[in-house]
């Protein structure tokens, strides 16, 4: 359970990230931003690395949570896909600096801490993922004819390739508006004919 302040450093870490990148996250910018001493920082978290992994266990918590459930919802395969979607396209448009942290493995490369818990991420939904896939394959809702494993990296690829264009336009379009259309094309690609 987070305190007050852990929850008011990891917003103030989110909001820096997403005025000047993940380099501008440091202690210093931290306690000025939130008005406090870097040593009072430091009476939370030890390091700007533990900030990040109390950000990627914030959006861990919160896509295992939306990944489960859906597994448990009744409705079919591909509309579970699509509830997935929509939840991620919703979470990075309230708080668009996550994909900053969510996808920079690239950045993180040199701390296998960080590495290891986006790694954690990416498995446990994958694994959620191919089951709901292979569920719909079962039923006759999603094609046979591409291994579940694969149809799962192909369809978090897109996920990831997609809000990563919108990061990249510096946010130039509605990320939910358009990733419904995204849905829909990606929905013709994965479904039984």
């Amino acid at each position: 359970m987070l305190t007050d302040r852990q929850r008011e450093i990891i917003t103030v870490s989110l909001e820096l990230i997403e005025k000047k990148g993940i380099q501008g996250l440091t202690i210093k910018n931290l306690a000025g931003k939130i008005g406090i001493s870097e040593p009072a920082i430091y009476r939370h978290y030890e390091n700007k690395i533990q900030i990040l992994i109390a950000i990627l266990n914030f959006f861990k918590s919160n896509t295992e949570e939306f990944f489960t459930n859906e597994l448990k919802n009744e409705s079919n395969a591909i509309e579970k896909i699509e509830h997935l979607f929509s939840n991620h396209f919703r979470t990075f448009s309230e708080t668009p600096s996550l994909v900053s942290v969510v996808f920079s493995e690239e950045i993180f490369r040199n701390e296998t801490v960080l590495i290891e818990k986006i790694a954690e991420i990416m498995k446990k939904n994958i694994a959620i993922l191919t089951n709901i896939i292979e569920t719909g394959q079962h039923k006759g809702e999603i094609r046979k004819d591409i291994y579940s494993s694969d149809l799962s990296v192909i369809i978090m690829g897109s996920l990831r390739m997609f809000v990563k264009q919108w990061q990249m336009s510096d946010y130039s379009f509605d990320l939910i508006k358009k990733g419904y259309e995204f849905i829909s094309s990606l929905k013709i690609l994965i479904k039984e004919n």
